[in-house]
């Protein structure tokens, strides 16, 4: 199954935005400048779900941290910031998986 470099940024960044959208809304707010939530709660699932997703969201949110943690941004500045580093990402794993499938076809 051949995927164009366009169709797989498209997919990966409404991924992204959905992944980062559903585990905030399920390990609670941010609170106390931790925009990792769940990672100290007292409620044990929300702990162990914290700490299995904690290192995909290292990698799609970690470098945005001075972006993410200023206090009042203008509103489309971290989509903007998230977007373009969710694209570059998507693209070079495009790249290294199409690598990947021609050289297993030689």
């Amino acid at each position: 199954m051949n995927i164009s470099g366009k169709k797989f940024v498209i997919i990966f960044l409404v991924s992204a935005f959905v992944f980062i959208g559903i585990t905030n809304l399920l390990l609670g707010p941010i609170v106390n400048g931790t925009w990792f939530p769940g990672m100290d709660s007292p409620i044990a699932w929300k702990r162990t779900l914290a700490h299995i997703i904690y290192p995909v969201k290292i990698v799609l949110v970690g470098p945005l941290a001075p972006i993410l943690n200023d206090p009042d941004p203008a509103p489309p500045i971290r989509v903007l910031a998230c977007a373009l580093y969710w694209t570059v990402i998507a693209l070079v794993l495009h790249y290294i998986i199409s690598k990947i499938k021609a050289r297993k076809k030689t």
